[in-house]
Formats: structure tokens, C-alpha cells, sequence
């Protein structure tokens, strides 16, 4: 059915972007998804960190940046500093060493308040989806596009899609917790 396919693709891009946001969070170790929302300087542009350099993990808690344009090095630096994920990169050319420190046990409560605030923020995107799948039912049923035992089952069908999707955030939430917990 068009309406659930439609609804489960919005839905699914609501998860996506939250795993997106939740690969942003540091946790104490290295993922190259902790250098996603940097945006250099280059060329009179800002761009994001990924289009003037590639990022590697080394080690379990060290990013290498590898830049490509040897005048770069000195902004991509910079905006790594600059962009308030407390990373202090190390330039050596063109390429830039970025240790990831230890954490605090109260930045990484912090940092689980934020996973939970992402993880909400999901849900009730999902949620909206859902209601707006809905009251599409409603008009097509009064419209008499569909009837009562239609409206019904597609009702069904989108409130276990909504759950599905639900539950797969909760999950995604809760091993970034234990990311995030784990010393």
C-alpha cells in the first residue's frame, strides 16, 4: 500500500537521522563520525571536514585527518578546535593526529541526558509521522476512497510500524548509553 510505504520511509529517515546524531556523541573512543559537524574554511566556502580531507580511526582513541590540499592544514586545525567537541588535533602537515581524551564520569552522564534528549526528539517525529498517516486515513475514509474495515486495518498496520521503529530507537539509545557508560 502507497500510504505505508511512504510512512515507513519517513519513518525509517526519522532512525536515520537520529543513529546520525547518536554517532556524533563522543564516547571515549574513536569513530570517525565525531568529526561529521565540523565545517572548514576552505576556498572562501565553508565546507564540511569530510570534502577537504579523509578521516581515519588509527587507534581506538586516536582520528588521523588526512588533508588533501597541503595549504588546508592550518584551518582544518582550526575548525577541529574550534568546534566544541573538546578534540585537541596535532598538525603535522598534512596530516593531523586528533587524540580522543578520556571522559569524565560526569561528561558522560552528560553526554547520556543528550543521547535521551536525540532519542525523544525521534520518537516524536515518529510519532507525527504516524499521526499524519492517520488523519490521512480519516480523510480518505470520509472521502469514501476507503471504508471502515480498511481504515481499520491500515490503522493497525501503521501504529506496529510505528511501534517497530520506536522500539529500534530505544535500542539504538540503549547501546550508545552503554558506549558512553562503559569506563
Amino acid at each position: 500500500m502507497a500510504i505505508l510505504d511512504d510512512l515507513k520511509h519517513r519513518m525509517d529517515g526519522s532512525l536515520d537521522s537520529f543513529k546520525k546524531e547518536l554517532a556524533g556523541l563522543r564516547t571515549g573512543r574513536a569513530n570517525v563520525g565525531m568529526l561529521e559537524p565540523v565545517m572548514v574554511e576552505a576556498y572562501g566556502n565553508m565546507m564540511p571536514l569530510n570534502q577537504v580531507a579523509t578521516i581515519s580511526v588509527a587507534e581506538p582513541r586516536l582520528l588521523t585527518v588526512q588533508v588533501w590540499d597541503k595549504g588546508m592544514g592550518k584551518n582544518v586545525e582550526k575548525a577541529i578546535r574550534d568546534a566544541g567537541l573538546g578534540l585537541n588535533p596535532q598538525g603535522d602537515g598534512q596530516l593531523i593526529r586528533v587524540p580522543v581524551p578520556d571522559l569524565t564520569q560526569e561528561r558522560r552522564t552528560e553526554l547520556s541526558k543528550v543521547a535521551g534528549k536525540y532519542a525523544e526528539a525521534a520518537r516524536v517525529a515518529v510519532r507525527n509521522v504516524r499521526r499524519d498517516g492517520m488523519d490521512d486515513l480519516k480523510k480518505q475514509e470520509k472521502e469514501k476512497k476507503i471504508g471502515e474495515d480498511e481504515h481499520k486495518s491500515l490503522s493497525e498496520k501503521i501504529q506496529k510500524l510505528t511501534d517497530e521503529v520506536i522500539k529500534k530507537i530505544d535500542e539504538a539509545l540503549a547501546h550508545k548509553e552503554k558506549d558512553i557508560m562503559v569506563v
